[in-house]
């Protein structure tokens, strides 16, 4: 038996943490999940007595295997849960479905997933027991919503909802990425550019202007500094920026550096309105399918604040939570939040009044939806002016420090 750290949320939505003592992870993620715990991450307890050398190899050996598998990404879980609709939907039962996927599977790693998830059932194990036992490839919405289908018996609609919410934020990926392809390369190609002309071309034009002998205008001046001080510490320079670059990442690795990161990234000009409109997207869609299953508003919130990819914003969809556990209307916690807009507001305000509040949210969720993709479609031509000022200044700035003090020795030895 050994010891296991482990985070998660108990039936409530309140985030627990603690220590448990099992022989194995997975029986750790069992135990949690009979006490009513959804596990969030489950670790081995730091011990001063950490066992032998010997053990220690074989524990470096088998994460060095772990290091090489192929990894379960986010399109596999989207097929497995599209597949499992069909099946079930088809009335093949779950056993029968998921050997049929195993032996369909071309991911190794999928394969062992699969044999896992019927090993689990075959044990007397519910199908939400059984992924909850690997919560680095089943999210807790996703747990919490395979759960409630099974106590509601309608996991075949609860698997499309998954579904089609996994393919949405898919696509906000996709296009995000796809947006931000073209200024990036536009950026990167400017850097280079301001790299070479400092290390090679300006120092060149400095010999010539030496031997003139005459006195150089300020904008030149300031050019030879600049490329004379990048010259002298280019290295260091690159070496300061990969340094901020991990330091940056290791901030944002933590809870408050990820909290604070991600409530500036919706200030950030032009893009910040687009992460707002796709996280505001994300809860509606969430909040909608999780309402519609049957899940406790309570609950829905807590489920909810785990699917919006903003640390932010989960945390303002947390206070929400405790706000309606202390009696409070949905309305008033969410203008308490001060992160909804006046069109989320007015919706959710209407639902409530009405009793069709995940009717309203999926209405928001396709607004927002549509309208994240008209400002992706159009980011580029948003983003392209900057780049082109950006681009002219520096070109303008080029010109008058170079060409500008040729002309003028041109012009005075035409005089002579």
């Amino acid at each position: 038996m050994s010891n296991y750290s482990y985070r998660g949320r108990d039936a409530a939505g309140k985030a627990v943490a603690g220590m448990f003592e099992a022989a194995s992870a997975s029986a750790v993620a069992d135990g949690l999940q009979q006490r009513g715990i959804t596990p969030l991450g489950i670790e081995p307890a730091a011990d001063g007595a950490a066992g032998s050398a010997a053990a220690g190899g074989v524990l470096a050996g088998f994460a060095a295997l772990e290091l090489f598998k192929p990894k379960i990404e986010h399109i596999d879980v989207l097929l497995l849960t599209k597949q499992l609709h069909t099946l079930i939907k088809a009335g093949v039962p779950i056993m029968r479905a998921l050997k049929g996927l195993q032996e369909s599977a071309a991911n190794p790693t999928m394969r062992e997933l699969l044999q896992s998830l019927r090993e689990s059932l075959d044990s007397g194990r519910e199908l939400s027991l059984s992924m909850a036992r690997h919560p680095k490839v089943f999210s807790a919405f996703y747990l919490s919503m395979v759960r409630m289908g099974e106590m509601t018996g309608r996991l075949e609609e609860v698997l499309i909802s998954l579904y089609h919410h996994m393919e949405f934020e898919r696509f906000m990926r996709e296009q995000v990425k796809s947006a931000l392809r073209y200024p990036s390369f536009v950026i990167a190609a400017m850097g280079v550019a301001l790299f070479v002309v400092n290390i090679f071309v300006i120092p060149a034009f400095a010999k010539v202007f030496a031997g003139f002998g005459a006195e150089l205008p300020l904008m030149t001046r300031i050019l030879l500094g600049f490329s004379n001080f990048m010259v002298e510490w280019w290295q260091a320079m690159g070496t300061a920026l990969i340094v901020a670059f991990f330091a940056f990442k290791r901030w944002t690795a933590t809870s408050f550096g990820r909290y604070r990161w991600d409530k500036m990234k919706l200030s950030i000009p032009i893009a910040g309105k687009i992460v707002r409109k796709a996280t505001l997207a994300r809860f509606a869609s969430s909040f909608a399918m999780a309402s519609r299953s049957g899940v406790p508003i309570i609950q829905a919130l807590a489920n909810v604040a785990q699917t919006v990819d903003n640390d932010y914003i989960a945390s303002r969809v947390d206070g929400m939570r405790e706000g309606v556990e202390r009696g409070e209307s949905i309305l008033r916690t969410a203008i308490g939040a001060n992160v909804f807009t006046p069109v989320v507001l007015q919706m959710i305000a209407v639902g409530e009044e009405s009793g069709s509040l995940d009717d309203m949210m999926q209405e928001v969720a396709g607004l927002y939806q549509e309208e994240v993709e008209y400002e992706l479609k159009t980011l580029a031509q948003q983003i392209e002016p900057i780049l082109i000022t950006l681009l002219g200044i520096m070109v303008l700035i080029l010109a008058l420090g170079i060409f500008l003090p040729i002309w003028d020795l041109g012009k005075a030895a035409i005089k002579k």
